[in-house]
């Protein structure tokens, strides 16, 4: 397939011993069962965990499938709340031994106009790039808090991969991530929490998102206004000089 670049596009590899993107149907049961693939809004996290600022907004554009899809069944025992019963044993199940290739890139969020001064496309994206050679600012999770992930840079389609050359291969009916307030596209969207859906495919390997606006299979969950800045937030010159001592330091 055709690689779909945009200027600030960046490539990183993310791996881990377990995965677990949950699938929100057995939620309610207490034992979790992930999707055999990551969701857009797992990916979006780990990009957040990576570099992540209100100013702009990240998609994920593809992830490319590098290892088997195998999964293992853990018992575990889920926390107790308050005013709530012993529980049982619950079973959860993971994916093993994960490794993705993932190209992502942002976009202004235009729904925050408090921040324009800080639309600096060069330094976001130089920023992210170091982030992802570092490892991440923040602890990288495939899914869920116990399964520990880490970043790497890497070339989106360089090397070899389990599901090369394997043909197509559709899924059913999955969840692909909520649209927040302050990042919602359509007007329909604005001032609501909505939670999406789609059909993925998976092409030799690589799955191609839909994008958060195009997603037309869709649920609105309940209103949400956005949360403004305030106006000590709006000049970014001087923690922008100042980030730019840090990240000089870091570099030496």
């Amino acid at each position: 397939m055709e690689l779909k670049e945009h200027r600030n596009t960046v490539v990183f590899s993310v791996y881990g011993k377990y995965a677990l993107f949950s699938d929100v149907i057995t939620r309610p049961g207490k034992e979790k069962t992930t999707y055999m693939i990551p969701t857009y809004e797992a990916l979006k996290g780990i990009m957040h965990s990576i570099y992540f600022k209100p100013t702009l907004i990240w998609y994920i554009d593809r992830v490319r499938i590098m290892n088997q899809i195998q999964t293992v069944r853990k018992g575990m025992r889920p926390l107790v709340y308050a005013n709530m019963k012993k529980p049982d044993l619950a079973y959860y199940t993971y994916l093993a031994d994960v490794h993705y290739q993932v190209q992502a890139h942002f976009e202004w969020n235009l729904n925050r106009p408090e921040l324009q001064n800080d639309r600096n496309e060069n330094k976001h994206h130089n920023i992210a790039k170091r982030m992802i050679e570092r490892g991440g600012r923040r602890d990288i999770f495939l899914g869920t808090r116990e399964c520990q992930g880490y970043v790497e840079p890497c070339v989106f389609g360089e090397g070899e991969g389990f599901y090369d050359n394997s043909g197509t291969v559709p899924y059913n009916l999955m969840y692909h991530g909520i649209t927040y307030a302050d990042e919602a596209e359509n007007e329909e969207d604005k001032g609501f929490m909505t939670v999406r859906f789609w059909n993925p495919v998976m092409q030799d390997g690589i799955i191609d998102f839909l994008p958060p606006k195009d997603c037309t299979i869709k649920r609105q969950i309940k209103p949400m206004a956005i949360k403004a800045f305030g106006k000590e937030h709006q000049n970014f010159s001087g923690l922008d000089e100042f980030s730019e001592v840090v990240e000089n330091e870091l570099d030496k």
